[in-house]
C-alpha cells in the first residue's frame, strides 16, 4: 500500500523492503522510478475518489443510483450500442446528453429514454465537424454546467472492402471520425470535468482491432488505434483524477454490424467458434460502460476490455 511521507512524497513500504535486498544501484534506480510514477498517477484516482464520497454524504445527494445527479455525454447514441449505454447511464441515476448526425434520430431516442422517466436531453453532433462538437459541449454546459463522464462510440465506416482499395477520402473520413474526434472532444471537454474533481471517459472501440475483417480494411486500423489512444490518455489524465477506460465489443447484434450478422455463411462459422452460441445484445455492452463510471472502478484505469463472449489474444 502506499503511503505519504513529508520528506519523500508518496514512497511504498514495499520498495522499501526490496531496497534491503541485494539489487544493483541501476536495478534501485529503476525500481525507485517505477514506483514513483505508480504513486504519480494513483494518487490524482485516489484523490478524487476519496472526494467523491465526501461530497455526496455532505451535500445530502439521494442516491437513486449508483451514478446519481452525475452527468454523462454519450455520442453515437441514437441506436445499438450507444442507445443501450445512454439508457443504463440514466438508468443508474445519471442526466444524459445523447447525440447522433441526424435531428430526427435525437428526437427518437430523447423521446423514448424521456418516456421511461428518464432524465435525458440531445443534440445533433457529428462529431467529425469541429462546430458540433462546440454545439454539444454548448448544450452540456447549459443543461447541467459541467461533466463527469464521456462515453466517444460514433463511428463510421464507408466502405466494405479491403485496405488497399481505399481512397484517401476514405481514410480522413473513418479517421477523423473514430479516432480523430474522441481525442478533439475530450479536449473541449476537460476543462469541464476537471472541475467536477473526477471522470471517467470510454472509448469504444471493436473486436476488429484484435481480429481484423478482410473487408473492413480502414475501419479495423481505426478501431486498433482506440486501444493505444486508450492507454495514452490514461497516463495522461490520471493525475487529473480522470480515468480512461476502452469497450471492445464483439459481434453485437445491431443495424451497424447487420452486414455480418445476417450473413448466414457467417452465421455458421460463428456458432462453430464461439461457445456462448448467440450474437452480443446492446445490452451486454451498457452494463460494463456504468460499471467504469461508477466508483466501483476507481481503481481501473487504460484497460481495454473484450465483451464478446470469449478471449482474443492480440
Amino acid at each position: 500500500m502506499l503511503c505519504a511521507e513529508k520528506k519523500h512524497g508518496w514512497i511504498s513500504t514495499p520498495v522499501k523492503f526490496l531496497f534491503r535486498a541485494k539489487f544493483s544501484r541501476k536495478q534501485k534506480k529503476a525500481l525507485a522510478s517505477m514506483f514513483q510514477a505508480v504513486a504519480y498517477v494513483s494518487r490524482g484516482l485516489f484523490r478524487s475518489y476519496a472526494g467523491l464520497s465526501v461530497r455526496m454524504n455532505s451535500t445530502g445527494i439521494d442516491q437513486k443510483g449508483v451514478l446519481a445527479n452525475r452527468v454523462a455525454v454519450v455520442t453515437g447514441a441514437t441506436d445499438g450500442i450507444g442507445f443501450a449505454i445512454a439508457r443504463r447511464l440514466a438508468q443508474d441515476g445519471a442526466h444524459v446528453v445523447v447525440s447522433s448526425r441526424k435531428q430526427h434520430n435525437v428526437d427518437r431516442a430523447v423521446a423514448a429514454l424521456q418516456g421511461e422517466g428518464l432524465s435525458v436531453t440531445g443534440t445533433v453532433c457529428h462529431v467529425g465537424k469541429a462546430e458540433d462538437r462546440e454545439r454539444l459541449v454548448a448544450t452540456v454546459l447549459e443543461h447541467y454546467g459541467g461533466l463527469d463522464f464521456l462515453v466517444c462510440n460514433a463511428a463510421v465506416n464507408p466502405l466494405v472492402r479491403s485496405t488497399v482499395h481505399a481512397s484517401e477520402e476514405v481514410w480522413d473520413k473513418i479517421l477523423d471520425v473514430n479516432v480523430k474526434s474522441p481525442a478533439l472532444l475530450l479536449s473541449q471537454l476537460l476543462p469541464h470535468m476537471e472541475n467536477r474533481g473526477m471522470g471517467a471517459v470510454i472509448l469504444v472501440s471493436s473486436i476488429a482491432a484484435y481480429i481484423p475483417h478482410v473487408e473492413l480494411g480502414p475501419y479495423n486500423v481505426s478501431k486498433t488505434a482506440l486501444l493505444g489512444l486508450t492507454r495514452t490518455l490514461s497516463l495522461e489524465l490520471a493525475p487529473k483524477g480522470i480515468r480512461v477506460n476502452c469497450l471492445v465489443p464483439g459481434i453485437i447484434k445491431t443495424n451497424f454490424s447487420k452486414v455480418l450478422h445476417m450473413n448466414e455463411v457467417f452465421w455458421n462459422n460463428f456458432k462453430e467458434k464461439y461457445h456462448l452460441q448467440r450474437l452480443g445484445q446492446p445490452e451486454d455492452c451498457a452494463g460494463l460502460v456504468s460499471f467504469l463510471c461508477s466508483p466501483d472502478a476507481s481503481y481501473i484505469n487504460g484497460e481495454n476490455i473484450v465483451v464478446a463472449g470469449f478471449s482474443p489474444q492480440l
